[in-house]
């Protein structure tokens, strides 16, 4: 093991301890899950937080409802995970334990047979209360879905710049986080669309901020969907985690779980998404139905080290689209078909 990863585990085990011994209990953070009508992607993370009493539930809840609706980014870093806590799933009638993972993620697969639609998995640890993790089965005749970058793509985070990004990712109040203009409606179109398609937010951000990230995508009116995340710091064999290898692998992951299913591939042109997503047309060009890209503006494209983009340059495929808002690529995704032109007449009675 990288010595870097043997530090964090001596880390992890330190802060572990002297929670334990201030009464600290481990408890589910349940994520969103999918899946097929025969097997699901169960998500969650186990962490250790301090038991609330119940003469006080009530004054408790009251105070964690108002410290979540201001929540600042680093509070999501100083939890303190659990990796040798076994937490049980029971979803359609059929139970399954697995073992958390060094960061305490869950990231498992089921047999189990379910019907298309939203279903709930009930995750338990030995000591902890038993939390729903919504999980969202694709039927098989759903032949459309979507995959959509976050960071400077459907929220404007200008990640690309370290400075500004360390601001926002550990002290800005979710809040102020912006969205990008037009791309919730964009991706609601596309889900309506194809009714029962699903809707899957790829990024390199950490498990940590899961919780911030959905709740931003709820109350900007994204439609509801799976965050594929990363767990931050070091691995077995190297000091950082890479975010593109991260995005590969699910990307081949779901090209493998679904291989009837064309992807709508939505990101942004100040990171990697445009590369990734070629390499992945190139490799599994059966399962590319479009790719829209948000083009930075001139200002974000500088202070992300790059250049601006001519916006006549030309496109490496025809079905790909690139504008600097959702409206802009909704019209040219309309042009393409996959989505209804508003604009255009309806029936005639």
């Amino acid at each position: 093991m990288h010595r870097a990863a043997r530090i964090e585990d001596w880390l992890h085990d330190k802060r572990e301890k002297f929670a334990r011994r201030r009464g600290h209990l481990p408890i589910v953070i349940p994520y969103t899950g999918y899946g097929t009508t025969e097997r699901v992607r169960i998500l969650c993370r186990v962490l250790l937080s301090k038991p609330v009493k119940s003469t006080g539930a009530t004054r408790k809840r009251r105070r964690n409802d108002k410290r979540d609706a201001s929540i600042r980014g680093w509070r999501s870093f100083t939890s303190v995970p659990v990796n040798d806590v076994t937490v049980t799933i029971d979803i359609g009638g059929k139970a399954h334990r697995v073992q958390a993972d060094r960061g305490g993620v869950v990231d498992t697969v089921m047999q189990v047979n379910l019907e298309p639609g939203w279903h709930n998995a009930k995750l338990h640890t030995h000591a902890s209360e038993s939390v729903d993790a919504p999980v969202f089965v694709v039927a098989p005749d759903v032949r459309t879905g979507v995959i959509s970058d976050v960071d400077d793509t459907v929220m404007v985070t200008t990640l690309p710049r370290p400075l500004l990004a360390a601001w926002n990712t550990f002290v800005l109040d979710e809040h102020a986080r912006v969205p990008t203009p037009g791309m919730a409606v964009l991706l609601d179109r596309l889900a309506d669309a194809t009714p029962g398609a699903p809707v899957i937010y790829l990024s390199t951000g950490a498990w940590n901020v899961a919780p911030t990230l959905s709740r931003f995508l709820s109350r900007n009116l994204y439609p509801a969907g799976a965050l594929l995340l990363t767990d931050w710091g070091p691995t077995h064999d190297r000091l950082f985690r890479s975010g593109r290898e991260h995005k590969r692998d699910n990307l081949r992951r779901l090209a493998h779980e679904f291989p009837d299913m064309k992807w709508v591939l939505i990101g942004d042109d100040g990171q990697h998404d445009e590369a990734i997503y070629s390499e992945f047309q190139q490799d599994f060009p059966q399962c590319v139905a479009a790719v829209a890209i948000r083009r930075l503006s001139p200002s974000e494209a500088v202070l992300a080290g790059r250049r601006a983009k001519d916006a006549a340059e030309a496109k490496p495929d025809p079905l790909w689209v690139y504008g600097p808002d959702g409206a802009s690529l909704a019209a040219q995704l309309a042009d393409l078909g996959f989505i209804e032109d508003p604009g255009a007449p309806g029936p005639i009675d």
